[in-house]
């Protein structure tokens, strides 16, 4: 009995030095997951700065891009008055012009025949004020019905309007006062060529026509003017970030692929929102110092709302995000203990983010070495 009891329990203890044996899969893992920290020792501790998430007030930003655009209220397309071919072109591309000034001329066979009518209503015109003074004479010495002087000043009224109608023409068909001032003192060859004239100072940013080329009377774009020292930069915003947008915030301009920026302000904000991008519009105005913002350029906006919130905050540098693109940090929890913490990030505000969940104020963060605790908690 005793034998069997001895050789039972060599039996057993046989057993327990088998399943001893056992492969690693069934044993708890010898590193801790990532959720539970990361401990480092003092050398490696080193490494890594950390600062206190505070509680403070921010004024929310928003990121997004936009467009650049020629300010629409110092800007336009010229298009040509007057039908016929182009004689001359008399400015170039990036040129300064003033309003009047002749920018081409044409030559159009309608030219004369505005000349001759203006020409003509000028001196019935003339004639009429005459008639009108003498018969305004008569009428005061008594040898004249007023009867006759209300038909001479109703043909007087009559004449000017035909007159001013003239001279409009020609002023339509691109003659300056200049040449008019020249007509009324008789000149044949005071009239010049009909032209193509700016309607507002800028720069000329195209020009359309060619010499020769045959222009339709108030159909035909010939150039576009526009101010360049101001420009508007069209952007979309989208859902809740609207309601933080309100005319009259600050926005900085950044081009692409540099650090240059230009401060500019909202000017409006759409009252629709497109129903395919559920965005709205938002336009901006912008002292283009430098002239470096250009037409239809692609820029990055940082729109500054003008109203004060409050949040934690933590530095920029503190939030990473992991392989599906969601925002965590670090969080020093105890001498040499740092726990990774999924957050919720709000507002960007300069070099800080607002941390609506996941850290509150008066904890530790790291700043500097989280990517060193990311590989050192893989491990």
């Amino acid at each position: 009995m005793t034998t069997q009891t001895q050789r039972l329990s060599i039996a057993i203890l046989a057993l327990t030095v088998v399943g001893c044996g056992r492969p690693a899969i069934d044993k708890a893992p010898a590193t801790p997951p990532l959720s539970d920290g990361v401990t480092l020792d003092s050398t490696q501790r080193a490494r890594i700065t950390t600062t206190e998430a505070v509680e403070g007030s921010f004024h929310p930003e928003i990121q997004t891009t936009g467009t650049v655009l020629f300010d629409g209220d110092h800007s336009t397309q010229v298009i040509a008055p007057i039908a016929g071919p182009v004689s001359a072109i008399r400015v170039s591309l990036g040129a300064q012009v003033h309003a009047g000034e002749v920018l081409a001329t044409v030559a159009s066979p309608d030219y004369a025949q505005a000349i001759a009518e203006y020409r003509k209503s000028d001196a019935a015109w003339r004639n009429a004020r005459r008639v009108a003074e003498l018969n305004q004479k008569l009428l005061d010495t008594g040898a004249l019905p007023r009867a006759e002087l209300e038909q001479a000043q109703s043909d007087l009224a009559e004449a000017a309007a035909d007159r001013d109608a003239a001279r409009s023409a020609l002023m339509a068909l691109g003659l300056g006062d200049d040449a008019l001032q020249a007509l009324l003192g008789g000149s044949a060859g005071a009239s010049g060529a009909p032209a193509i004239r700016a309607p507002i100072a800028g720069t000329i940013v195209e020009r359309l026509i060619t010499p020769g080329q045959l222009l339709e009377a108030g159909a035909t774009p010939a150039f576009t003017i526009a101010n360049l020292d101001r420009v508007w930069v069209d952007a979309n915003v989208f859902g809740g970030d609207l309601a933080k947008v309100h005319v009259g915030d600050q926005a900085m301009i950044v081009m692409s692929g540099t650090a240059d920026s230009l401060a500019g302000r909202v000017a409006f904000v759409g009252a629709l929102v497109d129903p395919a991008s559920r965005a709205a519009a938002v336009r901006i105005v912008v002292p283009n110092t430098g002239r470096v913002l250009r037409q239809n350029m692609l820029v990055t906006i940082l729109l500054r709302a003008g109203t004060a919130e409050s949040g934690v905050m933590v530095p920029v540098s503190a939030v990473l995000r992991d392989e599906n693109s969601l925002p965590y940090l670090f969080v020093n929890s105890a001498p040499g203990r740092y726990l990774r913490r999924r957050v919720t990030l709000g507002s960007r505000n300069a070099e800080r983010y607002e941390i609506r969940s996941g850290v509150t104020a008066g904890e530790q963060v790291v700043t500097d070495g989280s990517v060193y605790l990311s590989a050192v908690g893989a491990q």
